[in-house]
C-alpha cells in the first residue's frame, strides 16, 4: 500500500514539474518559441504538437511553418518509402535530421477513396498521389499534419499513358499532367502512343488548363527535378535518334524548351535520370560493369557549364538481400530502363545517399571511395524513395 502511494506521490510531482516546464516554455517571446522549434527534426516536431492543446497552435502559427520550411533546407532531409508490394498503398519515412535509424509508417486518410496509388513527386514539404487504379483521382499531402486535398477530376481517354510533375514557382504550386493515347490509332504498336494532351492545374484554381501537345517522349519517374523555376524530364530514346534530351517546363511562362548537354561524355550517349544536388540541375549516368557518374549544370542552362562531379564504382548487394531477389533483378546490366540504382541526394558530410534495385539504402564516401549499408529498421520490403522536405505546410485553396 506505501510503495502504491509512493508511486502516486511521485506521479503527481512529475506532473506538476512537466506543468512547469510546459508554463515556463510558453512565457518565452514567441520569436525565440518559433527559432527554437525550427531547429527540431521534423519527427520530433510531431511529437511536440502532440503534448498539449497550446503547443499544437504554437506548432501551427504561420509564421514558424514558414521558418521551419526555410531552415530544414539546410538540414538533411526525410526519405518517403512508397511500399508497392503486395499492394500500393503504404507510404513510410525515416528522418535523418533526427533518428535515422527507424522507419515509421504513415498514415494515408485518403485510402479509402485511393486504395493504391502511385507517388507522383514531393515539393516544398507536400506529397502528390495519383490513382494506380483507374487514373482518375490525384491527392496533395502533407504526411506530418494529414492535411490532404483532393484535386479536380482532369481529361482521360480509355488507353493511355501518364506523365506528371509537380512543381512550385513564386507562391503557386502546380501540377502538370502530360497524357499520351491511342484515340483514332488502332494500329498503332503496343508501345506507342502517337496522340498527346498537356494540362496543368495550379493549386488553388478548380479547373485544368491545356497546354496543347508536346513533340516528345517523357520517361516517367517520380520527383522531377525542379530548377531555376522549371520541371525537367528525361526523353525516350527514339530508333531514328537514340539520344536522350533534357526536357524543361517552365512554370511561370508554362513552356517547353529542350535543356542543352555536353557533346561529348557519358551524358550524351548513356542512359541517365535527372535529379538536384546542391541546387544545380543533375544527371546520374548509367555506365558500363555497374558504374555511375554524376555530372551537374553550374550554371542554368549553359551547356559548356556541365561538369562530372562524382565517378561511383559497382557496388555489390548484401548476401540477405541478394537471396531474395528475383532472377529478373540479378544482373542490373541487362535491366530494361537501368533503374536498378538510383541517387537520391547529397547528406550535410557529403555522403551521397543511393537506393539499389528497390531494395536497399546505401550511402557512398566520395572522398575514400567506399560504400556504407545503412541500418533502417522497418523498411519495407521493396520500396521506391523519394527525398522530402519534412514540413508542417498547409495546402491553401
Amino acid at each position: 500500500m506505501m510503495n502504491n502511494n509512493h508511486t502516486k506521490k511521485r506521479r503527481i510531482e512529475q506532473d506538476d514539474d512537466d506543468d512547469e516546464t510546459k508554463t515556463k516554455f510558453e512565457n518565452l517571446p514567441v520569436e525565440i518559441i518559433h527559432d527554437v522549434l525550427s531547429k527540431l527534426p521534423i519527427s520530433s516536431l510531431v511529437q511536440f504538437k502532440c503534448v498539449c492543446r497550446a503547443w499544437r497552435v504554437l506548432g501551427q502559427h504561420p509564421n514558424l511553418v514558414n521558418l521551419y520550411l526555410t531552415t530544414t533546407k539546410q538540414n538533411d532531409p526525410c526519405l518517403i518509402f512508397h511500399c508497392d508490394f503486395p499492394i500500393r498503398n503504404q507510404l513510410y519515412f525515416v528522418d535523418f535530421a533526427g533518428n535515422h535509424e527507424k522507419v515509421k509508417r504513415i498514415n494515408t486518410p485518403f485510402s479509402p477513396k485511393m486504395p493504391e496509388f502511385d507517388l507522383v513527386g514531393s515539393c516544398n514539404g507536400l506529397l502528390c498521389l495519383s490513382d494506380s487504379l483507374y487514373n482518375d483521382s490525384i491527392y496533395i499531402y502533407n504526411p506530418f499534419n494529414s492535411n490532404y486535398l483532393e484535386l479536380p477530376k482532369s481529361l482521360n481517354f480509355p488507353d493511355q499513358q501518364l506523365v506528371f510533375g509537380f512543381g512550385f514557382h513564386l507562391q503557386n504550386f502546380k501540377l502538370v499532367k502530360i497524357i499520351y493515347y491511342r484515340n483514332g490509332y488502332p494500329r498503332a504498336r503496343r508501345l506507342v502512343y502517337p496522340q498527346s494532351e498537356v494540362q496543368i492545374l495550379t493549386l488553388g484554381t478548380s479547373e485544368w488548363r491545356s497546354l496543347g501537345k508536346i513533340s516528345y517522349q517523357l520517361v516517367r519517374r517520380p520527383s522531377e527535378a525542379l530548377v531555376n523555376g522549371s520541371l525537367h524530364w528525361v526523353s525516350r530514346a527514339q530508333r531514328y535518334n537514340p539520344s536522350r534530351r533534357i526536357i524543361s517546363l517552365d512554370l511561370g511562362e508554362e513552356r517547353f524548351r529542350e535543356v542543352p548537354k555536353p557533346d561529348c561524355g557519358s551524358l550524351s550517349r548513356c542512359n541517365y535520370h535527372l535529379l538536384v544536388l546542391k541546387g544545380w540541375l543533375s544527371a546520374a549516368v548509367y555506365c558500363n560493369y555497374g558504374r555511375l557518374e554524376i555530372w551537374v549544370m553550374k550554371e542554368y542552362s549553359v551547356k559548356e557549364s556541365w561538369v562530372k562531379l562524382y565517378s561511383i564504382g559497382a557496388y555489390t548487394l548484401p548476401k540477405a538481400v541478394k537471396q531474395n531477389m528475383d532472377r529478373s533483378f540479378k544482373i542490373w546490366n541487362k535491366s530494361l530502363d537501368r533503374k536498378v540504382v538510383r541517387v537520391l541526394g547529397i547528406l550535410k558530410n557529403g555522403e551521397i545517399l543511393l537506393e539499389y534495385k528497390s531494395r536497399v539504402v546505401v550511402t557512398y564516401d566520395p572522398i575514400i571511395g567506399k560504400f556504407k549499408d545503412l541500418t533502417l529498421h522497418g523498411t519495407p520490403n521493396w520500396f521506391q524513395a523519394v527525398v522530402h522536405l519534412g514540413t508542417l505546410n498547409w495546402i491553401h485553396t
